[in-house]
């Protein structure tokens, strides 16, 4: 198929080399010149603005568009952008990060100027080029039938592809997704604190996390990363444990709340990488001057005070 892919970040970037792999004819955009140049010596043609991709889409050169840019504002303007200047009717995909009613909002608009909007929940990170991607899709069924073999060559070959059903759907499944990420790479940090902790057993948490790769009910692809993360970097002295989020956490969290359902160990995961970009918080002070004042507990102080 003949794909045009904004955005040539980390997975925008690998989905197009797998794309180019795979025979498509793929055309790329970029604000950044030197990446354009970069996929046009790999086969990609490359188009300098978003003007430029829509005359290619008319003249019949892009059958799908494909956006891979950061959830928000840029991914919004940039979508009815396409779908204001574009004449001939086109499958835009939207494979970032959106919240999934900013989707459904979004779809009612592109859709009323002419064109149909794909959420493509997109999983895999930098490893999909190598291992292939998870795609969660949602919107218009018939739309979904078409992309199906484009679909198949970004995904495992096991099949890593599937339709959710309505427009919102496919970024509310990714959203859920990575709200339990944050809940298991929580896990992962607590459980290998507590050995690192041990310190009479001077445990090489190496060697744990790969022996736990074999036959282990916790055996999964984080745990692969555990391994790899501390081969790499023995027991993370060079990083700084100050964790981001990215907005699907906190946004499965207020779907929790909104729907009244019970999700302690995602909302503590979340609240933790909070935690985390703190050295000392206000809080910690409160508990501490609180255990001082009832049971009379010794508090430490800062030097010089």
């Amino acid at each position: 198929m003949k794909i045009a892919m904004i955005g040539l970040g980390k997975m925008g970037g690998n989905m197009s080399k797998k794309l180019i792999e795979k025979g498509h004819e793929v055309v790329v955009y970029d604000t950044n010149s030197q990446l354009r140049k970069e996929f046009e010596s790999i086969g990609a043609k490359s188009l300098e603005n978003i003007e430029a991709l829509c005359k290619e889409a008319e003249k019949g050169n892009i059958d799908i568009i494909w956006s891979m840019l950061p959830a928000g504002e840029i991914t919004k303007n940039i979508i009815l952008d396409i779908s204001i200047r574009c004449r001939e009717s086109k499958i835009i995909i939207d494979g970032g990060n959106s919240f999934y009613k900013d989707t459904i909002r979004l779809e009612k608009e592109v859709r009323n100027n002419g064109h149909t909007l794909i959420d493509a929940g997109t999983s895999g990170g930098i490893w999909g080029l190598e291992k292939g991607y998870c795609l969660m899709v949602g919107g218009d069924k018939s739309s979904y039938e078409f992309i199906k073999p484009v679909l198949s060559d970004l995904s495992e070959p096991t099949g890593g592809y599937e339709y959710m059903g309505p427009s919102g759907s496919g970024h509310f499944v990714k959203m859920v997704h990575n709200g339990i990420e944050y809940a298991m790479m929580e896990a992962f940090g607590e459980g290998f604190e507590i050995l690192k902790e041990k310190k009479e057993f001077d445990l090489n948490l190496e060697k744990i996390s790969k022996v736990w790769q074999s036959g282990s009910v916790i055996d999964s692809w984080l745990l692969e990363l555990c391994g790899d993360l501390f081969e790499k970097e023995g027991n993370l002295e060079g990083i700084k444990g100050y964790v981001e989020d990215s907005g699907e956490g906190r946004w499965t969290v207020i779907e929790s709340i909104e729907g009244r359902i019970a999700a302690p160990v995602i909302t503590l995961s979340l609240l933790q990488r909070f935690r985390s970009r703190r050295d000392e918080t206000f809080s910690d002070k409160v508990i501490a001057g609180l255990r001082k004042q009832f049971g009379g507990h010794a508090v430490k102080t800062k030097e010089g005070g």
